[in-house]
């Protein structure tokens, strides 16, 4: 059949949806990108947060149309919306021809076949089981490419759907990443973005290794020139850790680092682990040890025990300690979290303040863009405008798909990793000669 592919959500998901894939042009399926050509679609979903799942259901009913306007025959839904909601997705969303959950991604050709002979299954594994192994079809950018260390997650944070959703934490075998990550630099791809809920517990259920031996021994892989890390918590960021991060000049001083607030009820309630003392020394530490870092976080406005002054005291923190880059959410009160049972403002006001802290965040990282002209850094070229063909890619401090984007001057290719004068910034874009 001709199959077509919708990834909702996380950079996990994207792994995932890769895998599948691989699996069904192995079998003989031709990939398509057109949606009105697919004769069967599969939409991998989110379910993080109401917005998530909101969007997962209007994906689904925007795609359902398709039956009756396109060649589509066959729709399947995977993901975290059908892990949670395994047997609602088929009886509220009656064109759904089959569910596949999150630990279930290696069955999907077999439910496809069953599906196109007229069965509706649905295919639930055990979100627990030891992550599986799979080649993938990748589809970022001719650069780089994700690459997947761990499952799961167990941190419990009391207003997260994560550990319901996908399980207890579970490391990939180490040998397994490396081989990846070898045949990744094999097929040209020099940036390589590990990704997992918490980057920062990879080895604690595998004797003799941690986060910092693995990117020791990733360091070593010749043809792989930047190794960008999400997810980093604070809790376990090691002094070992944080001298390899700045020791080895493949890792990219840009470190994603999750803190969702800073009053100290708050993070609490939160069930985390870090104290705002134990915050702001890290941060401190990270600044003095690493140069040249960039930080990027994500805060949650609206949380259970957040008033006026205890987001005045957000604020102020953001104001003080200049992080460059933030994602900032309204608090979704997700039914089965203990959060969601907790006091706390209402949707619209949680909302409001999100939107301050994006103004004020969007000041701060407005200055700090505007200082950095003159300055020369390390930029990848991503590929070239589409409409004006210009180059474009990211400078060191920007992830694919979450930071801003640089325009070229000067000679450079799809993949060159180059030095890059800045002559301006506006609007999240930069300005860059090569030189």
């Amino acid at each position: 059949m001709k199959v077509g592919m919708i990834s909702l959500g996380c950079p996990k998901n994207q792994v995932s949806a890769e895998q599948m894939l691989y699996l069904l042009r192995e079998a003989g399926h031709e990939i398509v990108t057109d949606e009105l050509e697919a004769e069967a679609i599969v939409v991998n979903t989110c379910a993080f947060i109401e917005d998530a799942k909101q969007e997962a259901i209007n994906t689904i009913l925007e795609t359902a149309q398709l039956k009756s306007e396109g060649q589509l025959k066959l729709l399947i839904v995977t993901g975290c919306l059908a892990q949670l909601f395994r047997e609602q997705v088929l009886t509220e969303l009656p064109e759904v021809d089959a569910v596949v959950g999150v630990g279930s991604c290696e069955e999907i050709v077999d439910v496809l076949n069953r599906a196109e002979a007229g069965e509706k299954p649905v295919v639930i594994g055990d979100n627990n089981a030891p992550v599986a192994e799979c080649k993938r079809m990748i589809s970022t950018g001719p650069a780089w490419a994700y690459l997947l260390i761990a499952e799961g997650c167990d941190n419990r944070c009391s207003y997260c759907l994560i550990p319901s959703i996908r399980g207890r934490f579970r490391s990939r075998a180490p040998e397994d990443i490396l081989a990846e990550a070898e045949k990744l630099a094999s097929y040209g791809y020099r940036e390589v973005i590990l990704v997992a809920q918490d980057l920062t517990r990879y080895g604690q259920d595998i004797p003799g290794w941690n986060l910092a031996r693995l990117l020791t021994e990733l360091c070593k892989i010749e043809g792989l020139d930047w190794l960008r890390l999400h997810y980093l918590y604070p809790h376990e960021l090691t002094d070992e850790l944080i001298d390899v991060i700045a020791d080895e000049p493949k890792i990219v001083k840009y470190l994603d680092i999750p803190l969702q607030h800073i009053n100290a009820n708050i993070l609490k309630k939160m069930n985390r682990r870090d104290t705002p003392d134990d915050i702001r020394a890290l941060l401190k530490k990270l600044r003095a040890r690493i140069p040249g870092l960039v930080l990027r976080t994500s805060l949650i406005t609206g949380l259970p025990g957040e008033g006026e002054a205890e987001f005045e005291e957000l604020c102020e923190f953001l104001r003080e300690y200049r992080i460059e880059r933030a994602g900032v959410f309204p608090f979704s009160p997700e039914e089965g979290t203990p959060a969601a049972s907790m006091p706390h403002v209402d949707n619209e006001t949680a909302r409001e303040r999100a939107e301050r802290v994006q103004e004020l965040q969007a000041e701060i990282m407005d200055e700090w863009e505007a200082s950095l002209a003159g300055s020369v850094v390390d930029a990848v070229c991503d590929g070239y405008d589409p409409e004006t063909g210009v180059p474009m890619g990211r400078a060191y401090f920007d992830s694919p798909g979450i930071d801003g984007m640089m325009e070229f001057t000067g000679e450079v290719s799809p993949g060159d990793i180059v030095r890059v004068e800045i002559i301006s910034a506006e609007d999240g874009i930069l300005r860059g000669k090569v030189i």
